[in-house]
């Protein structure tokens, strides 16, 4: 079943589990998603950026279809829209959701320009998360994961009133991308504790490829109701098509590649049976 993320979110943050945000670019890696979602009982949410896909409308009718037929709830979530216009084309391609990234913007200019999408967004019953704080890049993750890139509560309060954004996603020391081998993120638990009782959103965690199953199962015990995976998902598919000797297996393997990894998540991240 197709359903806004913010109804699942919501359940998730009543009962204290997280929902894998997994990212999208093709039929295969969508039905694979959904196909673990189904075996774990668990709810899903599919994201996808604006450039994964030449055609956002027809990739919309085939993943659309795919989440009606689905046995679990399954959410459609724009990732990273940079601008009005590719929010509106989601919108029109049958997402549910949509992920307006203005964090690099000054507070004022960010609210303005969510708040407008909001407005538009839930005419049509299509939920919004917005970011405050802003999640940077593993590769430059000294710098990009400093204390004043970090989310502050109070702040945060008064965004969500502004806005009216339905989940907020939070910088509390997750970074996109790939980690150096070996390291883990320092993650503020004490902040992230903090926004989720005083925030009456659920709360997102963008970069969750490396940054240890111990910190994730931890993250959603303290208020993150969605977590984004890209980088382990495509890690997971490029290590068993390593491994291939026959090439015809190439498809399946993708398949079950990412299935796999979909449901390591889903188990970590405390979702199975929440459906």
């Amino acid at each position: 079943m197709l359903v806004s993320m913010k109804e699942t979110m919501a359940k998730a943050k009543r009962e204290g589990y997280c929902i894998p945000g997994v990212a999208v670019e093709n039929e295969i890696v969508v039905r694979a998603a959904i196909a673990a979602a189904e075996e774990k009982n668990s709810p899903i949410i599919l994201i996808s950026v604006p450039t994964a896909n030449p055609d956002i409308l027809y990739f919309g009718r085939i993943v659309g279809d795919l989440a009606l037929r689905a046995k679990v709830p399954v959410s459609i979530c724009q990732d990273h829209g940079a601008t009005f216009e590719q929010a509106m084309m989601a919108i029109r391609a049958g997402f549910s959701d949509v992920m307006v990234d203005r964090s690099s913007l000054p507070f004022e200019e960010n609210a303005a320009q969510v708040k407008e999408i909001v407005k538009v967004a839930h005419a049509v019953g299509v939920g919004v998360e917005a970011e405050l704080g802003h999640v940077g890049v593993a590769s430059n993750y000294a710098e990009d994961a400093a204390d004043d890139t970090l989310t502050r509560p109070e702040e945060a309060l008064r965004y969500i009133e502004e806005t009216g954004c339905d989940t907020l996603a939070v910088a509390v020391g997750t970074a996109h991308g790939a980690y150096p081998k070996g390291f883990e993120p320092h993650i503020r638990f004490d902040l992230l504790k903090e926004l989720n009782e005083k925030l009456p959103v659920p709360l997102v965690l963008h970069g969750g490829s490396g940054t240890g199953d111990e910190n994730l199962r931890k993250a959603a015990k303290l208020g993150a109701c969605k977590l984004n995976i890209s980088n382990d998902l495509k890690r997971a598919i490029v290590n068993k098509v390593g491994e291939l000797s026959n090439v015809y297996r190439l498809w399946p393997t993708v398949f079950e590649a990412y299935k796999a990894e979909t449901i390591h998540y889903i188990d970590v991240l405390g979702s199975a049976d929440k459906a």
